[in-house]
């Protein structure tokens, strides 16, 4: 028997819900990057001091969730850990992709650093594969600045297909047009449009044959690619936690 909603008797993302602030109406913005990006820094910068902090279910890892309103638009900020890939081989890495799958947060904001941004778009670009409700902070704009670099954000927005921010988080720099891009991106008055992560044909013929059936158990078409994608991947960690995933959201009612 396949994996279906009827087979599975519940849609699987009932593995890791949207954070209940999402029913009074708030937008859910996921926070992700890199250690050392600043990312807490912007976090801060845009909720203050109304936050909280505890930890994901069931894990050692922290996590924080602050607050903000933006042009009268609510908004819960979700400040994932710090990690470098959606590999899941570590519990950071593990929470943070579980998050992005499940928790269905309405814009995710990628911090990167401006002085080592190749490096930090590998995960901005595997989030991107993910949803396509991303927005690309470039953080450290000025620290980058004194080491003569220099970031075309409008040439990089176009690559990837999502809006691109510079920012300076601890000054400030930024961050008034970081709150405006993502409630654009959350209402709807912004679409994002990456291009798809090309495959070979017989990769794209197996995701055209497995993504329907993810689609079936209540995952948007983008997400059930990159779900294909991973279900595909022999590489051990990333495929058993995928594989959890599902099992657990489904409750363990899933065929095998």
């Amino acid at each position: 028997m396949g994996l279906t909603v009827h087979s599975c008797g519940s849609p699987v993302n009932r593995f890791e819900a949207p954070p209940e602030e999402a029913r009074d109406g708030r937008f859910v913005v996921a926070l992700a990057g890199n250690p050392n990006t600043g990312k807490s820094t912007v976090f801060n910068a845009l909720t203050g001091r109304r936050q909280h902090t505890g930890n994901w279910p069931g894990k050692t890892v922290v996590t924080a969730r602050g607050y903000y309103t933006f042009d009268s638009a609510k908004f819960v900020v979700v400040d994932l850990p710090g990690t470098y890939s959606l590999l899941t081989s570590s519990v950071e890495e593990e929470v943070a992709t579980e998050f992005l799958i499940a928790g269905r947060p309405d814009v995710t904001v990628v911090v990167t650093d401006a002085t080592c941004l190749e490096r930090n778009l590998n995960l901005a670009l595997q989030i991107i594969e993910m949803t396509p409700r991303v927005v690309v902070c470039v953080n450290l704009v000025d620290e980058a600045l004194k080491k003569g670099i220099q970031v075309n954000t409008d040439l990089l927005s176009r690559d990837l297909g999502v809006p691109v921010v510079p920012a300076a988080a601890r000054s400030g720099l930024g961050l008034g047009r970081l709150k405006k891009t993502v409630h654009d991106v959350a209402t709807g008055a912004r679409v994002p449009q990456p291009p798809p992560v090309p495959y070979s044909e017989r990769v794209s013929r197996a995701i055209g044959l497995l993504a329907p059936a993810i689609v079936d158990l209540g995952f948007d078409n983008r997400t059930a690619r990159w779900l294909a994608v991973r279900l595909l991947d022999s590489d051990g960690p990333a495929r058993a936690a995928v594989l959890r995933f599902l099992r657990n959201g489904a409750r363990g009612r899933c065929a095998r």
